[in-house]
């Protein structure tokens, strides 16, 4: 068991960055395979990034590589996903994500556990 809370969303311009967090409960942080997933209004939760346990192993969307990094630090319980360049169609809700296998997942049902989300809006 493990509870997921994101932060660092907001509004920005397009061009702009952000910093997004996801603060995760206990002590096992370390066991879990990490992502980060969005949703646009009216469309479905699409994969973002991914991370394996050790934070060497990494995966990205096409739409997202090259502009987002995510990464992890383990003994702050924490993974964060950098994104640069922000365009208006990175408009979503953003979701973190926690799998125990340790496997870099793009699939939704992979993943065990859920953020509540945070907001992200770009302007143009």
């Amino acid at each position: 068991q493990v509870q997921l809370v994101e932060s660092g969303g907001g509004l920005v311009q397009a061009g702009g960055s952000l910093r997004l967090s996801c603060a995760a409960s206990g002590r096992t942080f370390s066991m879990y395979t990490m992502g980060w997933f969005r949703q646009a209004p009216g469309k479905e939760r699409e994969f973002v990034a991914g991370i394996g346990r050790s934070g060497i192993i990494t995966r990205y969307a096409d739409s997202v590589k090259g502009r987002f990094t995510i990464s992890r630090d383990n003994a702050k319980n924490t993974v964060y996903l950098q994104m640069n360049s922000l365009k208006p169609e990175d408009t979503a809700v953003y979701y973190c994500a926690a799998k125990l296998s340790a496997a870099v997942s793009s699939i939704i049902p992979a993943y065990d556990y859920w953020g509540q989300g945070t907001q992200v809006t770009v302007s143009s």
